[in-house]
């Protein structure tokens, strides 16, 4: 057997070695720089191409740039570019063909931009490829006196870029899907930062005003928070609004309403629970405040939870430790707390229903949200976007009458802003036309009536020029104290006429 062809068989030998050993590193990393570099060092070490270099395209400009190189003495950068068609790299990449040499020297073409390669041995650059497109060129030096096995070498090469093209369509591929999961994360957070900031929620009066300024001041801490308000006022909304305003906007934020589970299951939900803790318990589950570790944790309705597990309740608060139902390693989480309740904590500890200790743990900051009848003049603005909302939800364009904001603003509202919604929601599916007018909103059980802490109608003008017949009438029987006659007196009518007017306009007489 000649040398040449002991060479040969020897060399491919190693290059199927070689080649095993490339399809390993590809198959480790996702970081595609990190993996080119350890293929240039398989190459260096497995059959001697000296001093490797890939270049790969940039979509933006076309142009090949130098992603990694093995063998350079001086310190590596990434500037180095080769347009299409400049120097030999150039050249592989505008034809898609492979470049062997024997002697660097003896190729004016050869431009060595990183001054990487000796002028006296061989080279060999071949392109690199996704299906027919060339994305980039691998290129390397022959050891010394391997030259004669050029076109072997060659074709070598040319396997080898196939499995980094493979390799470089994957990284695309993932760097696409990262890019667009980051796109769609950050357009997820712009859109919850706006319908959770503090613009969005309505409310111009003082006492809203002054729930804005401490909610602003305390997202900026890790403080925890007790909301007070009677149910419907919107607790939640502020807890949004402190959170994806705060440093840990973005973490989790997590809810749990302590007054829907039982106590056991109150427990495993905030808590978690091992395999096998309990009946039913298939899996290990993680708890809730597990799941806003980092973040947030709204725990509403805290008022609700029994005597015997507030005392569980407190260590996590205290400790920032819990361990899951049915297990005994001690958990760390980093949470920040608010709560909310429309309980009076006080009484409630007073009587002993509540300890005194986790009242103090909760009540760092508390924000007292005003009643919807301690904040009328904000009615017209809530129901408008209410009315909004459903007209959404519906797909058909909705608004109301002055007429029916006014019978909304002469309602006591003790469901507060959730009995409004519900009360909306009624009047817009009574409603056929694209206006909710007055007679709409009294068909779903609200009726005229004067809120009792303002005495709004007793004070109304009855020459007011916004006032329709039906609003004049009531006010004058309210001022009358709903006796008749004195009622058409002040509005210069005559007993019959009002008894007439109340007859027709559907008007309820309350009996004083």
């Amino acid at each position: 057997m000649s040398v040449d062809i002991e060479l040969e068989h020897e060399l491919l030998r190693t290059e199927l070695e070689t080649l095993f050993q490339v399809s390993q590193v590809l198959s480790r990393s996702l970081d595609l720089k990190e993996t080119l570099t350890a293929v240039l060092r398989v190459l260096h070490d497995g059959v001697g191409m000296e001093r490797g270099m890939v270049s790969l395209v940039e979509p933006e400009t076309g142009e090949l740039q130098v992603s990694v190189a093995h063998g350079l003495a001086g310190v590596f950068t990434e500037d180095v570019r080769y347009r299409p068609g400049e120097g030999v790299l150039g050249l592989i990449l505008e034809e898609g063909e492979p470049v062997a040499l024997e002697r660097i020297a003896d190729e004016p073409r050869f431009l060595g931009k990183l001054g990487l390669y000796d002028p006296e041995r061989g080279f060999v650059g071949v392109p690199i490829r996704i299906g027919r497109q060339v994305v980039g060129v691998l290129a390397a030096q022959t050891a010394e006196g391997a030259e004669i096995l050029l076109d072997e070498y060659t074709q070598f090469m040319e396997m080898v870029a196939n499995l980094i093209g493979q390799a470089v369509r994957l990284a695309n591929d993932v760097r696409k899907e990262r890019q667009e999961l980051t796109e769609e994360r950050d357009t997820l957070r712009r859109t919850v930062r706006g319908q959770y900031g503090f613009d969005n929620i309505i409310g111009h009066t003082q006492p809203m005003r002054r729930v804005f300024e401490q909610a602003r001041l305390v997202a900026k801490w890790n403080t925890t928070v007790l909301i007070r308000g009677e149910t419907g006022t919107g607790k939640e909304l502020i807890a949004n609004a402190i959170h994806y305003n705060s440093p840990r906007a973005k973490a989790n934020f997590v809810k749990l309403n302590c007054a829907a589970l039982p106590e056991n299951l109150l427990e495993s939900e905030l808590f978690g629970h091992e395999k096998g803790a309990f009946t039913g318990a298939m899996n290990q589950r993680k708890g809730r405040f597990e799941q806003a570790d980092g973040g947030t944790l709204f725990l509403d309705e805290v008022g609700e939870v029994s005597a015997a597990f507030q005392s569980k309740l407190l260590r996590v608060l205290q400790e920032g430790e819990l361990e899951r139902v049915g297990g005994s390693r001690t958990i760390k989480v980093d949470v920040r707390v608010i709560a909310a309740t429309h309980r009076d904590l006080e009484a409630e500890v007073e009587a002993g229903r509540f300890r005194e200790d986790l009242y103090y743990r909760l009540n760092v900051m508390p924000i007292y949200l005003p009643a919807l009848r301690e904040r009328m003049e904000d009615i017209p603005d809530i129901a408008r976007f209410l009315v909004e909302k459903l007209a959404h939800r519906q797909g058909r364009p909705l608004s109301l009458t002055d007429a029916a904001l006014r019978v909304l603003m002469h309602h006591a509202w003790p469901g507060n802003v959730r009995e409004l919604e519900n009360c909306l929601e009624r009047a817009a599916v009574l409603t056929e036309a694209e206006v909710i007018d007055r007679d709409a909103i009294l068909l779903t059980g609200i009726e005229e009536q004067v809120s009792a802490s303002r005495g709004a109608m007793k004070s109304v003008d009855l020459d007011d020029p916004n006032l329709d017949e039906r609003e004049r009438v009531i006010a004058a029987l309210e001022q009358a104290g709903w006796v008749q006659a004195k009622a058409a007196r002040l509005l210069d009518m005559t007993p019959r006429q009002i008894a007439y007017r109340i007859q027709t306009l559907n008007i309820r007489v309350k009996q004083i």
